[in-house]
């Protein structure tokens, strides 16, 4: 899944291919991709793109006042063409979702894998008009967000600290594979509760969170959208690399599965040598 970094990475792209362009058309190809209906996306033709913003993980494509908002879901990404074919593309045939074109002739696709349809498009006169959107909690690159406000948010919290980090409403754009990543640095187990983190480890967490994210946004920076997934990949010191060794201590980096997702943690950095059970068991194995 897209998480902030990738999705600041195509806000910026975009922000430098499309923003000052006239929209010549918007095609919804997959019946599943539209979640709004008034305005239509008729609206946006012939209206100039002014703008374009990051909400979490959404992007925000303003034009003619609308905002088009785009969440990518677990298997959704966007593909910048140079030019599209003449004919049209069928509707409901292979991964294609959505076409933008511009009056330049270039413009995205929005694409999405797999049987099961998440990805989201909303068509609205303000942001947080989505509900997503309106719910969402501070965005950890924000001035704003220090480490007073991470230790307010986490008091409140009461949780384990993986499910924590990954809650749009409490913290926008951190999802499961940077906050495997976050963990990691602060040397942190996720099953760790947050009513049981000290001071030191807040501070910890704070530092681990910022820097994580910052150095992701970094690294992603210029790089073309076609090439943003990889660049995610290569960057992960231990989220999807179950069996490989731990980039700090050498350790097996061993994974938990849940029904539609798992994590990596290394042992020896998070967990005190000891590997973490199955999450419905919420204990160490014995």
């Amino acid at each position: 899944m897209p998480e902030l970094p990738e999705v600041e990475a195509l806000r910026v792209f975009l922000d430098d291919h499309l923003v000052g362009k006239e929209i010549a058309r918007v095609l919804p190809l997959a019946i599943s991709v539209l979640k709004t209906y008034d305005p239509p996306l008729t609206a946006l033709e012939r209206t100039r793109v002014t703008s374009v913003a990051r909400h979490g993980k959404f992007l925000d494509i303003e034009a003619g006042g609308l905002h088009l908002c785009t969440h990518l879901a677990r298997a959704g990404w966007l593909r910048w063409k140079d030019s599209f074919p003449a004919a049209p593309p069928r509707p409901g045939k292979g991964p294609l979702a959505l076409r933008l074109v511009t009056t330049d002739g270039d413009g995205f696709d929005l694409t999405e894998m797999g049987t099961k349809k998440s990805l989201s498009v909303h068509l609205v006169h303000d942001p947080v008009d989505v509900p997503r959107i309106a719910t969402l909690g501070p965005d950890p690159l924000a001035d704003t967000f220090d480490r007073d406000a991470f230790a307010a948010l986490l008091a409140g919290a009461r949780r384990q600290i993986k499910g924590a980090l990954r809650d749009q409403s409490l913290i926008a754009g951190i999802g499961n594979a940077y906050s495997d990543e976050i963990l990691h640095v602060a040397k942190m187990s996720p099953f760790k509760r947050t009513a049981d983190l000290t001071e030191d480890d807040v501070t910890r967490l704070y530092t681990a969170l910022r820097t994580t994210v910052r150095d992701a946004v970094d690294r992603s920076s210029g790089v073309e959208a076609g090439k943003l997934k990889a660049e995610k990949k290569t960057g992960m010191r231990v989220h999807g690399r179950t069996g490989e060794a731990c980039p700090v201590c050498g350790d097996t980096i061993l994974e938990v599965s849940f029904s539609d997702s798992s994590l990596q943690y290394c042992p020896t950095c998070q967990t005190g040598g000891k590997p973490l059970a199955d999450r419905r068991l919420s204990k160490f194995l014995k």
